[in-house]
């Protein structure tokens, strides 16, 4: 199974996946929309064991999100949206969906500087519910009446991001403790000891040694010993 980030070419399977799993359906342009506005935040799960026959085949997605950053938010606050997750039947119970969502919320985080993740989730979609309360900690904010078009009743749902900006904090942390000497004063002072004592070992090994007239040269030339065969 591979996650990556949605391409253009994909918007017609995952149009294809959307209609096949969920009530809530999306125009063509809709996806293109999130695809061009925010190229980072949406993925796609490819089955990448069925081989493929000619160059010209298309990949077999079988589960994505799409999200976006709400560009006004009421309350001020830079935050993204999961407007819409889907997992095909056949490839649910994998850990697919959660992959799926930690992508895009990393990727919020990463690119955006979000500080939470909103959603909606239908009242009756317990199988949702449980991936978003249980498994993902969304806390649920409010129910919205008749949100969806056949009058259900939707939670309104959010997550706090601020786990995740630790944890980039904390990578960065180990990428820096492993990038090498030390600069400023400290590097500068440690460079130049370093480069007294490379000159002072190469100034040792060096000797003078007779060249044979057959060669042209009868002066005395330094040799590096440091080089024996």
């Amino acid at each position: 199974m591979d996650i990556r980030l949605l391409h253009p070419s994909d918007i017609p399977h995952v149009q294809h996946a959307n209609i096949t799993n969920l009530p809530e359906n999306y125009f063509m342009k809709y996806y293109l929309y999130h695809a061009l506005c925010w190229p980072q935040l949406s993925y796609v799960a490819v089955d990448i064991s069925r081989p493929k026959k000619t160059p010209y085949d298309y990949p077999r997605i079988v589960g994505y999100v799409l999200a976006k950053m709400e560009e006004d938010p009421p309350d001020g606050v830079q935050h993204g949206h999961i407007t819409s997750l889907s997992v095909m039947r056949t490839h649910r119970r994998l850990g697919i969906a959660e992959k799926l969502m930690r992508q895009a919320q990393r990727a919020m985080v990463e690119t955006y500087g979000a500080q939470y993740v909103s959603l909606h989730v239908r009242m009756s979609n317990t199988a949702a519910l449980r991936l978003y309360r249980d498994t993902l900690k969304f806390k649920q904010e409010k129910v919205e009446a008749k949100y969806y078009a056949d009058g259900e009743d939707a939670y309104s749902m959010k997550l706090d991001l601020g786990f995740i900006r630790e944890q980039i904090i904390d990578e960065e942390g180990d990428d820096a403790a492993d990038e090498g000497d030390p600069v400023g004063e400290l590097g500068k002072e440690g460079g130049e000891k370093g480069l007294e004592k490379k000159e002072k070992g190469a100034a040792e090994k060096k000797v003078k040694v007779k060249v044979g007239r057959g060669l042209g040269v009868g002066e005395l030339v330094e040799r590096n010993e440091s080089q024996k065969e």
